[in-house]
C-alpha cells in the first residue's frame, strides 16, 4: 500500500522529465508562445467529449436511470480513476460502484463498460482503416508503415477474438469450470462466479438487444468523442506552427496510447511520452515534439487528474470515508 501511494506521483514526474530532457533551451521559448486561446479551446473539446460519453451511457442505461448531471458526474469520476491507477483498473470498478448508487446491477454496470469499450474498438479499427487507406496514397515512413501495418493486424485479431468469445461463450463457461474444479474450488464459489458470469452474460445480452437506433446513437457519439480527442495533438502542432497530417496525429496517439496501456503504468505515463517522443521528434525535431508532448497531455491527462479529482471525490471518495469514520467510531 505504501508503495502504491508513491506510485502516480512517481509516473508523473518521470512523464514530465521525458519531453523536458528532451525538448532542451528552446522547450520553454516554445511553450510560452502557444495561443492561450488555443489551449482553452482544446480543454473545451474535452469538456464535450465528457458530454459526449455521458449522453452514451444515458443512451445505454435508458432515459430514466440517470439524468445528464448524474451521468456527466459518473463519466468524470470514471476517467479520473481510470488516469490514476495501474493500467486503468480503477475505471470499471468506479463505474460499477458509482451505478450501484443509482439502483443499477453490478452485471449491468460491467456489460454497459463493456459495450463502451466495444464501441471504442470498433472506432479505432475503422479508423486505422481509414489511415491505411490514407497511407497507400501518400509517401509513408517505413517505421510507420511497419508500425500501423501491426496496429491494424492486432487489433483486428482482438475484435475476432471478441466475436469468437461471444459465438463460442458456452463451451467458455465449461472450460472455466473446469478449471474451477481442477485447482480445488469450493462448490460455493463455483456457484457463485457461475452466477456472475451468467449474470454478466444476460445483461450483455439484453443491452445489445436495444433498438438499433439506440445503438447507432451510441456509436456515433463514440465517434464524435475519439474524432474530437484525436485532433487535440493536430491542433497542439498547428499552435506551434507545424502542418502535420491529421491521419498521421491520428496514428501517433493511437500507438503512444497503446504503449501507455501496455505499460500498466496511471495513464500510461512515461511510457506514453516516450513513444510519442520517438514517433515525432523525426517529423518535426525534438523542441517541438517535447512542447508538443507536454501540452497534449496536459490537456488530454493531466486535466483529466485535475478536474476528475474533486468529482471522484465527491462521488465515490467521501461516502467512503464515512463510512470508515463511523466503523472507527463504533
Amino acid at each position: 500500500m505504501k508503495h502504491g501511494v508513491w506510485l502516480l506521483p512517481g509516473a508523473l514526474l518521470a512523464a514530465a522529465l521525458i519531453p523536458l530532457l528532451l525538448g532542451g533551451n528552446g522547450l520553454f521559448e516554445r511553450l510560452l508562445s502557444f495561443p492561450v486561446d488555443l489551449l482553452c479551446g482544446m480543454l473545451g473539446m474535452v469538456v464535450l467529449c465528457w458530454f459526449c460519453n455521458a449522453l452514451r451511457l444515458r443512451l445505454l442505461l435508458g432515459y430514466r436511470h440517470l439524468g445528464q448531471r448524474q451521468a456527466l458526474g459518473i463519466v468524470v469520476a470514471t476517467e479520473f480513476a481510470m488516469c490514476a491507477t495501474p493500467g486503468g483498473a480503477g475505471g470499471p470498478l468506479t463505474m460499477m460502484a458509482l451505478l450501484m448508487r443509482q439502483g443499477i446491477a453490478p452485471a449491468k454496470g460491467t456489460a454497459i463498460f463493456a459495450v463502451e469499450h466495444f464501441c471504442d474498438l470498433l472506432f479505432f479499427m475503422c479508423a486505422l482503416i481509414g489511415v491505411l487507406i490514407y497511407a497507400l496514397t501518400h509517401t509513408l515512413n517505413p517505421h510507420l508503415a511497419g508500425l500501423l501495418s501491426l496496429s491494424t493486424a492486432l487489433l483486428c485479431a482482438v475484435l475476432i477474438l471478441l466475436g469468437m468469445l461471444g459465438r463460442f461463450h458456452r463451451q467458455v463457461f465449461r472450460l472455466n469450470g473446469w478449471l474451477m474444479a481442477r485447482f480445488g474450488m469450493q462448490a460455493r464459489r463455483k456457484i457463485r462466479w457461475a452466477r456472475r458470469l451468467l449474470g454478466f452474460r444476460n445483461a450483455l445480452l439484453e443491452t445489445f438487444r436495444l433498438p438499433q437506433a439506440i445503438l447507432l446513437w451510441a456509436f456515433l457519439l463514440t465517434v464524435m468523442h475519439w474524432l474530437l480527442r484525436f485532433s487535440i495533438l493536430y491542433l497542439v502542432l498547428h499552435g506551434l506552427g507545424h502542418e502535420l497530417a491529421w491521419a498521421w496525429t491520428l496514428l501517433v496517439q493511437m500507438l503512444a496510447l497503446t504503449a501507455g496501456q501496455l505499460s500498466l503504468l496511471p495513464g500510461g505515463a512515461g511510457s506514453a511520452e516516450l513513444a510519442a517522443a520517438a514517433l515525432l521528434a523525426p517529423l518535426v525535431g525534438k523542441s517541438s515534439a517535447a512542447a508538443a508532448i507536454l501540452i497534449w497531455r496536459f490537456v488530454t491527462y493531466y486535466f483529466y487528474l485535475i478536474a476528475g479529482a474533486p468529482v471522484f471525490l465527491q462521488l465515490a471518495g467521501r461516502p467512503l470515508l464515512k463510512r470508515l469514520i463511523r466503523y472507527r467510531q463504533t
